[in-house]
């Protein structure tokens, strides 16, 4: 099977309720089935610091195409910026 990358934004009063309420709406989207591409493939996400004056889609797709090792594993940990107000924006591999 393949992988592909994903970026999404979610809100929460906390990154793991984001996360869990990303998950479940890429599961209804998506469904339960495996190798969606979607972040319903994740089981955690990894809290990365996000650089004041940059662009949340473009620094995500930096990492992803820097092979960073926080987020370089289609069956690892999502990456995840807090963007602030209660918004998280979470990106990386997931398997297709």
């Amino acid at each position: 099977m393949g992988g592909t990358t994903f970026f999404i934004t979610s809100k929460g009063d906390t990154a793991k309720e984001a996360f869990q309420n990303a998950v479940a709406e890429a599961q209804y989207e998506s469904g339960h089935g495996g190798y969606t591409g979607t972040i319903a493939e994740k089981r955690s996400f990894t809290m990365i610091p996000f650089p004041a004056g940059k662009d949340a889609y473009d620094y995500a797709y930096e990492l992803i195409d820097n092979c960073d090792r926080r987020i370089d594993d289609k069956w690892g940990p999502a990456g995840c910026f807090a963007l602030g107000d209660g918004q998280y924006a979470f990106f990386g591999w997931a398997s297709c």
